[in-house]
């Protein structure tokens, strides 16, 4: 309450955006609540983003403040932003920024009392790529975080409780981090061990240390935890009793083999950005268990399995053939988590909420027992390690490129990563096909964009595969690296 009345001290109105480019932090959990307080909307960046990618965020938003280390922001130019007012850092200092620590001392502005409803008030602005394109903001109201809070924490949820000690390296700028570990930990009181990123050395040692005895995960950490028991470096003595696997497909066979490497039960959920993030969760009750689905919706959670591939955009779920048992179709829903919709993208909006339903883009199967099973999407996004990529976003920073006519970017299957970018590339005349240049493309887009979008391989093309309308075939991309 002291850091909100500080914000307000510092001229923090309600309906501003405030920044938040922070690792794993209590800063980043004070800063985050405080300006929820206030009124504010925090929005929140990856502390691995290039300058490109804050700038954007920063301007599209309309960020007025700035919570942030020097160190992230060392070499990055936040001139000519105009709505940031002010920035502050939390450890180490930077030029023209204020210490974090002055919105600790005591004043005596008092916050303002909310003048819309939950409903309608935003609490939160976390960047999400969507189905498609460039990252928008997700409009998430009060309302929005508390009801998936609630929902993800009652009765035939997940088996969070006050006792619970849970270790979280996932990164809480991620709305897996954030309202599915961070804010149903400090609502039931649990203790939150939390690490600024996934170490297996580290975790390991904590695991027995702090006592854990739950861990959110991400398929790709599990499967570095099977390799660290098949090493005999995972402990036997220790005391977790499940983990939550989430943000990416979990194959069934390394929920099996996590099991029995590690004697841990695996709870697969399913969610995303735009449903603060959760739609469903798996039981770890032994008559319910079946780690290999996503489970069943949460409590006010509709859904719809359409079976139609050649649904028009005007149709309302209401109105469509559901696919049979077992069949696969696209997942429709709607509940109280969904958000408002996406930052003044009124169009983007409209192409997923329509009648109140979220049109998922992703493919599932529903069997007879109601449990549902991911088999496929629609939708453009690579996921690696659980971060999605938009294909959009590399191909924009190839683009600017002098040996680049046109390029398109999809995912290959990766065991460590689940799927690493891939850059298929038509040059222009003068620039020749080489080992060199590939290096060189894949160097330029690290100068611009965080780690995990960088492609990890460049292939030469004659030229890119398109519709007659000029959107490029990914599915022919992806059939071509066989």
């Amino acid at each position: 309450m002291q850091k909100a009345r500080s914000l307000v001290g510092a001229g923090l109105k309600p309906g501003d955006v405030v920044a938040i480019f922070l690792a794993n932090s209590w800063q980043f959990c004070v800063a985050f609540h405080a300006s929820q307080l206030v009124g504010a909307i925090p929005t929140l960046l990856n502390p691995t983003y290039r300058e490109r990618e804050v700038r954007y965020q920063l301007e599209n938003s309309g960020a007025v403040l700035l919570i942030t280390d020097g160190c992230n922001i060392e070499g990055i130019n936040l001139a000519g932003l105009p709505q940031l007012r002010r920035v502050y850092t939390t450890r180490q200092p930077a030029p023209s920024a204020e210490p974090f620590v002055n919105l600790l001392n005591p004043t005596s502005a008092v916050y303002p009392q909310p003048e819309e409803s939950s409903e309608t008030n935003l609490a939160a602005l976390p960047y999400s790529s969507g189905t498609t394109g460039l990252p928008k903001g997700v409009m998430l109201s009060h309302y929005n975080l508390v009801a998936n809070i609630y929902q993800l924490i009652g009765p035939n949820a997940t088996r969070l409780n006050s006792a619970d000690k849970i270790l979280c390296c996932l990164p809480l700028y991620h709305i897996y981090g954030l309202n599915v570990i961070l804010n149903p930990a400090l609502i039931l009181g649990a203790t939150l061990v939390l690490v600024p990123r996934f170490n297996v050395q580290m975790l390991t040692r904590l695991v027995l240390d702090e006592g854990v005895t739950m861990m959110p995960l991400v398929p790709p950490a599990m499967n570095a935890l099977c390799q660290a028991a098949e090493a005999g470096e995972f402990p036997r003595d220790h005391k977790v009793q499940w983990v939550k696997s989430g943000a990416a497909p979990l194959a069934p066979e390394l929920a099996r083999r996590f099991t029995a490497l590690t004697g841990i039960l695996v709870c697969q959920g399913y969610g995303m950005t735009e449903a603060s993030p959760v739609t469903h969760v798996g039981f770890l009750e032994a008559e319910l268990y079946h780690p290999d689905s996503i489970g069943h919706p949460l409590a006010q959670t509709d859904c719809r399995v359409l079976s139609q591939s050649d649904i028009d955009p005007t149709d309302s779920p209401d109105d469509l053939t559901e696919a049979p048992s077992g069949q696969p179709g696209e997942l429709v829903m709607r509940g109280p988590q969904f958000m408002l919709g996406y930052w003044n993208e009124p169009q983007a909006t409209a192409s997923v909420l329509r009648d109140g339903w979220y049109w998922s883009g992703d493919i599932v199967t529903r069997d007879r027992e109601g449990f549902y099973r991911v088999v496929d999407r629609r939708k453009e996004m690579i996921k690696y390690k659980g971060f999605a990529v938009a294909p959009a976003e590399v191909e924009a920073v190839l683009l600017e490129h002098p040996a680049v006519k046109e390029c398109g970017v999809v995912g290959r299957s990766d065991d460590a990563a689940g799927e690493v970018p891939v850059a298929f590339v038509a040059l222009r005349s003068g620039f020749a096909e080489n080992h060199k240049l590939g290096d060189e493309l894949c160097a330029f887009v690290a100068d611009r964009l965080t780690h995990y979008k960088q492609p990890r391989e460049v292939r030469f093309v004659d030229s890119v595969p398109k519709t007659a309308s000029g959107k490029i075939l990914r599915r022919e991309l992806r059939k071509s690296m066989g």
